[in-house]
């Protein structure tokens, strides 16, 4: 099986990796790096592509998405609170105005 080639996953990977890639976007990514983080996540929470035979169920292991909504939680808190110091420092040059000269 070649490099990217998506026929070995179920539906509901494919469908989480589409959910997590849509994410990555929301926050910034480019489509392809988002893509390509959404498939390591969803490779990581399942093990890969779909197993066949006797004693192969896993349980899926979903901290990998725990983390990274930590992660964007904490980023975007910090955006958020720069904004606003940056909106303040803004702010308080334009009040000063031009001194006159005597």
């Amino acid at each position: 099986m070649p490099r990217r080639d998506k026929r070995k996953y179920t539906d509901k990977q494919k469908r989480q990796a589409e959910h997590i890639a849509e994410g990555y976007e929301e926050r910034g990514d480019s489509k392809k790096t988002a893509k390509r983080k959404a498939w390591a996540t969803v490779n990581k929470e399942t093990g890969g592509g779909k197993k066949s035979g006797s004693g192969r169920g896993k349980k899926m292991d979903t901290t990998p998405s725990k983390k990274g909504g930590k992660k964007g939680g904490k980023a975007a808190a910090k955006k958020k609170a720069a904004a606003k110091k940056g909106a303040k420092k803004k702010g308080a040059k334009k009040k000063g105005g031009r001194k006159k000269k005597s």
